[in-house]
Formats: C-alpha cells, sequence, structure tokens
C-alpha cells in the first residue's frame, strides 16, 4: 500500500522520481526502491514525505482511505472558502 501511495501522489503533483529525491535529501534509486516495495522509508523520511503531500502518515501507509487536507496557517475566511467549493465539487461528482 505504501508504494503505490508515494506512487500516486508524487505522480499527483507532476514529479518525476529524481524531483522527489532531490525534495527528500534522497537519492532516485531509494525513490524507486520505495515504489516498487524493495525498502520502507525511515520513520524520518515517512514524516517528510507526509508534509510534503500534504496527507497523514496513516494515509500513506493505508491505514485510513481518505487523504486530509492540512489547513494550518490559513484564516477562517479562507477555511469557509474551501469548505463551500469542496461542497460544490461533492455535488457535482453526484
Amino acid at each position: 500500500m505504501l508504494n503505490e501511495r508515494i506512487k500516486q501522489l508524487r505522480q499527483a503533483q507532476r514529479l518525476n522520481q529524481v524531483e522527489l529525491a532531490a525534495k527528500l535529501s534522497v537519492t532516485k534509486q531509494t525513490v524507486s526502491n520505495w515504489e516498487n516495495n524493495n525498502i520502507q522509508p525511515s520513520v524520518d523520511v515517512l514524516e517528510r514525505l507526509a508534509d510534503l503531500f500534504g496527507v497523514t502518515t496513516d494515509y500513506l501507509l493505508g491505514r485510513e482511505e481518505i487523504p486530509r487536507i492540512g489547513v494550518e496557517g490559513l484564516s477562517d475566511m479562507v477555511i469557509q472558502h474551501l469548505r463551500l467549493v469542496i461542497l460544490d465539487l461533492q455535488k457535482q461528482e453526484k
């Protein structure tokens, strides 16, 4: 699950393996090994992956199915606007 989530999130941000590796100060081969489920990232790197992608470590590990969006540091007005946008998008999906 972790390997799939890393790959999906990397691709969603339009990053290649080299770019993700640079952001995390690891090698491209390390990212490739994560995505091929050959090795697992350390706890420290797992936390940095979660921060980079804006998800929880539980989401990365497959312990929760819905990624959470962090709104820390945003004003109440912006948070309310985001809620309205999300509600609108949910209505369009139905």
